[in-house]
């Protein structure tokens, strides 16, 4: 199951995205793409970061200040030969996307 904490991007971290990406829009709220937790820090996913295997993450902790950071792709494969790949960063906690929740495996939902 996915951790259920959202969090607003900041007016100044929304734009600051779209001149780290090519993305044309940037979501006004995330949610952390973690397995479910209520402790640690949160991830919620922003865009591509432009360079091939990296993405832009929002990162925050409980309700202390939110920051972009660039986090390479988590480069684990479900076993089989049609293995879906992992949604999350390298070297994430907990599970992988395809491990947490077979209904809820798209990268982008």
């Amino acid at each position: 199951m996915r951790c259920a904490h959202w969090r607003w991007v900041p007016l100044d971290l929304t734009r600051e995205a779209r001149e780290r990406s090519a993305a044309a829009y940037i979501d006004r709220a995330v949610q952390c793409q973690l397995s479910a937790h209520d402790e640690g820090e949160h991830f919620g996913l922003l865009t591509d970061a432009g360079a091939y295997g990296t993405a832009l993450w929002l990162r925050w902790h409980g309700t202390d200040e939110a920051e972009l950071v660039v986090l390479s792709d988590c480069p684990v494969v479900a076993p089989g030969p049609d293995g879906e790949g992992c949604c999350l960063f390298a070297d994430h906690a907990k599970q992988h996307t395809w491990e947490d929740a077979p209904e809820e495996v798209s990268c982008t939902g």
